[in-house]
């Protein structure tokens, strides 16, 4: 099946070099190109593409307001391209219903890689990224989390579980042997999570956990610098995101897309 992309991006060299990359594949077909978030709406609207490439800082609409119109009008799934020293907003783009999060000096390999993994329904961050909302959350009060009560209350004790192991960064395998179930039991518990509390992919439900209090994020958990040991390669999307995000999967894949899940 061949995945159908838009890309976003106000610099033109950027998306064109982004376009011919994704569009020199066998299986990604890049259906049309925008220059701000408003176009990269219209043309999600008109096209249905799989996969919206959206810089996350463009003139008149941005990345964040065409990734939020996107999630609630259409099926498409988003990532996020973003310059990690001046981009405050991955925080906000996440809530926005952002699958996925890449640098702009993102590898060849590795841009292709991450539109297939959220493509495929999976999610995945780039571990600078992923240091800057480890961060976002270190940063926020105690007092405002929500009591865990308010809001998970239709989870059983078993999904609770899970969720808790998501949020530590479990894949479906560890969370098996943790929990002493089958990983198509797993499964089943991730897919009831992300029902009953309404989140679109396992990036949402980590967030959920954090804003309810079923983690405590503190400076300590602070992934390994890029390129340092990670415990699962994004190669496979079997890694979910967490408080302790891998910082890459391979030596090819390390610098942006060690996250995913």
């Amino acid at each position: 099946m061949t995945i159908r992309v838009v890309v976003a991006d106000d610099q033109e060299l950027v998306r064109s070099g982004f376009a011919m990359i994704l569009d020199a594949q066998p299986d990604i077909e890049v259906v049309d190109e925008a220059g701000d978030g408003r176009a990269a709406v219209e043309a999600v609207r008109r096209l249905a593409p799989d996969v919206a490439l959206l810089d996350i800082r463009m003139p008149g609409t941005d990345g964040i307001e065409a990734c939020r119109a996107i999630g609630a009008g259409t099926g498409c799934r988003t990532v996020m391209l973003t310059t990690f020293d001046s981009d405050e907003y991955v925080y906000e783009a996440l809530h926005a219903g952002a699958s996925g999060f890449l640098l702009k000096d993102v590898r060849r390999d590795d841009l292709v890689h991450a539109v297939r993994v959220v493509a495929a329904g999976d999610s995945l961050l780039a571990p600078s990224v992923a240091r800057r909302l480890i961060a976002e959350y270190t940063s926020r009060p105690p007092a405002a989390a929500v009591a865990p009560s308010a809001r998970l209350d239709v989870l059983t004790a078993r999904e609770r579980e899970t969720l808790l192991h998501l949020a530590r960064g479990l894949s479906n395998a560890e969370i098996a042997a943790a929990l002493v179930v089958s990983e198509h039991t797993v499964k089943t518990h991730v897919g009831n999570v992300l029902s009953k509390l309404g989140l679109r992919d396992r990036i949402q439900a980590v967030i959920c956990a954090y804003e309810c209090g079923v983690v405590t994020p503190s400076p300590a958990a602070a992934p390994p610098p890029e390129g340092g040991p990670a415990s699962g390669s994004p190669a496979r999307g079997s890694q979910s995101p967490s408080g302790k995000p891998p910082g890459g999967g391979s030596a090819r894949a390390g610098r942006s897309t060690g996250w995913s899940s």
